[in-house]
């Protein structure tokens, strides 16, 4: 099925069997790092303001780069 087949036995997990699925690659693995922080800062405020942190400082710059992009389209 060309990898549908893959797709679909994860998104379609029926009630009771939680899945976390990421991308592969780099991007996966930053985001299943993340994934694993979010889920273990449930219980960890210390981790959970870590994260947010990290997030708004993320969010920063990518704003910072977007700004820096519009100026040079400018001219």
């Amino acid at each position: 099925l060309e990898g549908l087949d893959a797709l679909l036995s994860t998104v379609q997990m029926p009630p009771g069997i939680p899945v976390g699925s990421v991308a592969i690659g780099k991007a996966g693995a930053k985001n299943a790092a993340y994934l694993a922080a979010q889920i273990l800062s449930t219980s960890d405020e210390a981790m959970a303001k870590a994260l947010r942190d990290e997030r708004q400082a993320n969010a920063e710059a990518i704003y910072e780069k977007d700004a820096a992009l519009q100026e040079k389209l400018k001219g």
